[in-house]
């Protein structure tokens, strides 16, 4: 009886009037140190040339590995429902908005 898994545990998540409204981004700077990931949202309109960050989620990087699997499983559910999410292979005009890195390019 020495390896007996217990019951996950299970947590109460309290969603706040002002958190529940949500935060627009259409763009994410994702910047790590060897200890932390962190995630800047943001939002780009066109015409104005700067933007605020509205939001920043500093996590460990086991956290941000958690956080891309449950995204591609999200995704994988969603396409399967509603159709697969088109990504268009030009940069949108300004070149704004979340993009993959050229091939090859890697962050530091």
């Amino acid at each position: 009886m020495g390896n007996q898994m217990s019951p996950p545990q299970q947590i109460n998540i309290e969603l706040g009037e002002k958190e529940a409204e949500g935060i627009y981004s259409n763009l994410a700077i994702i910047t790590h140190s060897p200890a932390e990931f962190v995630i800047d949202f943001t939002r780009v309109l066109p015409g104005v040339p700067k933007a605020k960050v509205h939001a920043r989620i500093i996590t460990t990087p086991q956290h941000a590995k958690l956080l891309l699997n449950a995204l591609k499983d999200n995704i994988e559910k969603y396409e399967k429902t509603f159709g697969e999410i088109k990504i268009h292979g030009e940069p949108t005009t300004g070149g704004f908005g979340f993009q993959p890195l050229p091939t090859g390019d890697k962050v530091h």
